[in-house]
């Protein structure tokens, strides 16, 4: 039986890290229901996590917010979350700020195709992880609009990433 598949940072370049922290997630524990997708039979709340983050670089000009499950069956993951050009001061994002109408950065489609933090929905078996990670960034602007792909989001993130942290629980049915 093959392993796990590798979490979405094991083969991009190697950057220092930080400290990202939440009131809701735990490393390795179960992501509460307020987390999970409110569709397809599973009645969660849809509300992205609370994240607060702090030691990233000094030079860091802005952030960026992801959410990925490297474990759904698709071949290339499942992207939950993709929020860019969150200004360089704001080190919290409350819980629920990842909804359509966010007051903070741009919302890139999820693999939902929705511009908003979409909740945890794998199949029933072994749980998934859900990585939060939080990018800090050495410019601004990344110069792309809500309606990129992830994985174009993913690229740019990338390609202006001085650092990242993340926090990764689970969840399963």
């Amino acid at each position: 039986m093959p392993g796990k598949p590798p979490l979405p940072h094991e083969f991009l370049p190697e950057v220092p890290s930080f400290t990202v922290t939440s009131d809701d997630v735990t490393e390795g524990e179960r992501l509460p229901d307020k987390h999970v997708f409110s569709d397809w039979g599973f009645g969660g709340g849809d509300e992205s996590p609370h994240l607060s983050w702090s030691g990233f670089p000094a030079e860091t000009k802005s952030f960026a917010v992801t959410c990925y499950d490297p474990d759904a069956p698709t071949g290339s993951g499942f992207w939950h979350w993709s929020l860019f050009d969150i200004p360089a001061d704001v080190t919290e994002l409350p819980t629920g700020a990842g909804t359509e109408d966010a007051k903070v950065g741009i919302q890139a489609r999820n693999d939902y195709g929705t511009k908003a933090f979409g909740g945890a929905a794998p199949p029933p078996g072994d749980p998934h992880r859900y990585v939060f990670t939080v990018h800090a960034l050495d410019v601004e602007t990344l110069g792309i609009d809500s309606d990129v792909s992830p994985a174009v989001a993913g690229f740019n993130i990338t390609a202006h990433t001085l650092a990242r942290a993340s926090i990764i629980p689970v969840y399963g049915t």
